[in-house]
């Protein structure tokens, strides 16, 4: 598969993001096109069961209409809270991915002042990680992940731990996915450990 850099003629950031940011608005108006289309059919529809299904339908879309929002890239570089994006992304992580599955997921974040695009790539790093974890836990109300952020004096730790399978070979296959890349940018590091009460994955970089 091609990568972004050799997709764009220049190959430079500015065109990168220019393309990154069309295909952003794009996908935006595809899902507020569909969301639209089914609230239309709820209107139109008189069988209350079907009208339970499609509201339902319309829901799980407009959750990921959110998801996909709070990953967008930054469009300008300013200083946000790490702990209120962290706690919006969750949200609607769980709104579009986990609420139906029975998957809980909790949080203890730390207040944090961040770089918006430093914030937006641990972000990236955070969706990633609970999709992993969403693939290895329990469905159907037996299923936990839990997301937390300490600070050190030189660091930022974010960890995410489930109550998954602990078979790591699953990882290994998985080594050279998005987050050791995300983290590479970031000049941190990924630790990953499988015990017999699930698994842990700690993203450190620095402050």
């Amino acid at each position: 598969m091609s990568s972004l850099s050799e997709l764009v003629p220049d190959g430079g950031v500015k065109a990168e993001r220019l393309v990154l940011r069309e295909l952003a608005h794009r996908i935006d108006d595809e899902l507020a096109l569909a969301i639209d289309l089914v609230s239309q059919a709820v209107d139109r529809c008189d069988g209350t069961e079907v009208r339970t299904t499609l509201a339902s339908v319309q829901d799980r879309l407009e959750g990921h209409a959110q998801l996909h929002h709070a990953l967008q890239m930054p469009q300008f570089t300013t200083t946000v809270d790490l702990a209120a994006y962290l706690l919006q992304l969750c949200r609607s992580i769980s709104r579009s991915s986990l609420e139906d599955k029975g998957i809980a997921l909790s949080l203890l974040l730390r207040p944090l002042k961040m770089n918006s695009e430093r914030c937006w790539l641990l972000g990236m790093m955070v969706f990633e990680l609970i999709t992993r974890a969403v693939r290895r836990v329990s469905h159907g109300g037996a299923g936990a992940i839990r997301l937390e952020v300490w600070l050190t004096a030189t660091s930022i730790a974010c960890c995410i731990m489930d109550n998954g399978s602990s078979d790591d070979s699953r990882y290994r296959e998985e080594d050279d996915s998005i987050v050791e890349v995300l983290a590479a940018r970031l000049n941190g590091a990924v630790d990953v450990r499988a015990g017999p009460d699930g698994f842990r994955t700690v993203v450190n970089i620095p402050r």
